[in-house]
């Protein structure tokens, strides 16, 4: 097992970080994961969370799952109050803008991330909730 496999929460970010990207943007079972920053809605502080994404034109696409979960996870529940967010892919950091799809987009980008991790099809099983599948536009700089 890879020392990227083995990454979660604070530690993935910090490795993530300093290394670029170069360890930690490929996961477990080759998943690939970007680092969200969101400003917290009751504290105002900055979290980072590493994510797992797919790209879909030009943008990237992650989903609230919680591990199926009965609640959004915290991540998801800031976007609710600042939808405006920093994110690292690799090496390329930037600011974004992001919203929940809907719909047939939802749809569609819900397939396409099933294939960058299969077990999103269970999570939804476990709960009750629909999993909310995030758009996240880069903002003009």
């Amino acid at each position: 097992m890879s020392e990227a496999e083995t990454l979660f929460g604070e530690k993935h970010v910090r490795r993530y970080r300093e290394t670029g990207g170069d360890v930690g943007h490929i996961w477990k079972r080759g998943a690939k994961i970007l680092l969200l920053t969101t400003t917290g809605r009751k504290t105002g502080k900055q979290t980072t969370t590493p994510l797992i994404y797919e790209e879909a034109g030009g943008d990237y696409v992650v989903v609230a799952s919680k591990g199926g979960a009965p609640e959004h996870p915290g991540w998801y529940r800031n976007l609710a109050k600042d939808p405006d967010v920093r994110v690292q892919v690799k090496g390329d950091v930037f600011d974004a803008r992001t919203r929940t799809a809907e719909g047939e987009e939802r749809d569609r980008l819900w397939k396409l991330v099933n294939q960058q991790w299969p077990d999103y099809d269970a999570y939804q099983q476990q709960t009750e909730r629909e999993i909310p599948v995030v758009v996240i536009e880069r903002t003009a700089l």
